[in-house]
C-alpha cells in the first residue's frame, strides 16, 4: 500500500497517452480514408506544366527587378520549391507565415506567425502560395508588405478556385491551374495537416466536400 499514491501520480499519465494514441489513430484512419475516396483533377504531370507555364511568365514580368521571393508558409513550400529553379535570375528569397487553417478544413481570422526577416521597402515582391481561395490570407499579406513600402507586389498561386470572393479586388498575377469550388489537397494544400505531399491535386469525395479551401 505504501506504493499507491506513486500509482494515483502515475495513472493520469497513462490514461493521457492512451487517449492522444487513439486520437492519433482515428485521425489517420481518416486520412486513409480521404486519401482512397479522393478524386484526381490535375495529375503530377498537369502540375508540373504550370509550374513551367508560370516560371516563364514569372521571368517574363520580373527578370529584371531583382525581386524579394516571399513564401507564404506552409501551403507554399511545395510550389516554391518547384518554381524557384526554374527562375533562373537573380533574386532573393525569404518567407511569411500568416494561417487561417492552424490544422483544421475552414479557415478563420488570418494569424500572422512570422513577418518577413529581409527589408521589403523599396523591393519588387513576389509572394508564392498554394491556392487562392477566399483571398483573405494573399491581400493581407499583400497590403502588409506595401504597407511596410515595398514598390510593387506580385502574387503567384499554384491553383485558382473557380468561385465568388468577397474580399477586395485582388487577382493573382501568376496563376498555374484552375480547381472548382471544392476542397481540395496536395501539391503544399493539406487535409488536416496531412497529405500536403502529394504531387497531384485532388478533391474530396464530393459527398464529403467541405467549402473553404
Amino acid at each position: 500500500m505504501r506504493h499507491a499514491p506513486r500509482l494515483k501520480a502515475i495513472m493520469p499519465v497513462v490514461n493521457s497517452d492512451w487517449r492522444l494514441e487513439r486520437i492519433m489513430n482515428e485521425l489517420l484512419e481518416e486520412i486513409r480514408r480521404v486519401q482512397h475516396e479522393a478524386e484526381l483533377l490535375h495529375s503530377e504531370q498537369a502540375v508540373q506544366a504550370a509550374v513551367g507555364q508560370m516560371a516563364e511568365k514569372i521571368t517574363q514580368a520580373l527578370a529584371g527587378s531583382n525581386p524579394l521571393v516571399l513564401c507564404v508558409m506552409t501551403g507554399g513550400i511545395i510550389p516554391a520549391g518547384w518554381l524557384l529553379p526554374k527562375l533562373c535570375f537573380p533574386l532573393q528569397l525569404d518567407y511569411v507565415h500568416a494561417t487561417r487553417y492552424r490544422g483544421g478544413i475552414s479557415g478563420r481570422e488570418l494569424e500572422w506567425r512570422v513577418r518577413p526577416s529581409l527589408p521589403v521597402r523599396d523591393r519588387v515582391i513576389l509572394l508564392v502560395d498554394d491556392i487562392f481561395d477566399e483571398g483573405v490570407t494573399l491581400v493581407q499579406v499583400a497590403q502588409d508588405c506595401r504597407t511596410r513600402g515595398a514598390r510593387q507586389v506580385f502574387t503567384a498561386v499554384l491553383v485558382r478556385k473557380q468561385r465568388v470572393r468577397k474580399h477586395g479586388s485582388l487577382q493573382p498575377d501568376f496563376t498555374g491551374l484552375e480547381v472548382p469550388d471544392r476542397y481540395v489537397f496536395g501539391c503544399g494544400l493539406d487535409y488536416k495537416n496531412y497529405l500536403r505531399n502529394f504531387p497531384a491535386i485532388y478533391a474530396l469525395r464530393q459527398t464529403a466536400d467541405q467549402h473553404g479551401r
